[in-house]
């Protein structure tokens, strides 16, 4: 017969809360905008929100491309592309005053430029 110790704190991992995680939450969804942290199911989501860090995914939430390894929707065509998705993400980014950003894409290789005109005006806008 074993007997388990139990889980050091820092082991546990907490349900995504706070109000920083549910203001940054609730933009995103009024804005539909998508953060590879939802859509790759990380479980530091609430910890990185919380902590002033966004990390934006930018072209849809659905990548074109089938890596085993990533948890974010695939299909062989992505949505089509959201023309006032630069000027979402930057307002937001204002707003949300955070300390670090990282702005990131899913693959759309179903697009002639592979989206890289889009991920150009979003950095431009920003």
């Amino acid at each position: 017969m074993s007997t388990s110790l139990p889980k050091p704190e820092w082991l546990k991992v907490r349900p995504p809360a706070g109000e920083r995680y549910t203001h940054i939450k609730g933009r995103l969804r009024q804005l539909g905008l998508s953060t590879v942290c939802e859509e790759a199911r990380c479980p530091n989501v609430a910890e990185c929100w919380g902590g002033g860090t966004a990390t934006i995914m930018v072209m849809g939430d659905t990548c074109t491309r089938g890596c085993r390894f990533c948890a974010v929707k695939t299909n062989r065509n992505g949505q089509p592309l959201d023309p006032d998705e630069p000027t979402k993400v930057a307002g937001m980014l204002a707003e949300l005053d955070c300390e670090y950003v990282v702005i990131t894409s899913v693959d759309r290789d179903d697009l002639a430029d592979q989206g890289a005109g889009h991920f150009a005006a979003v950095i431009r806008e920003v």
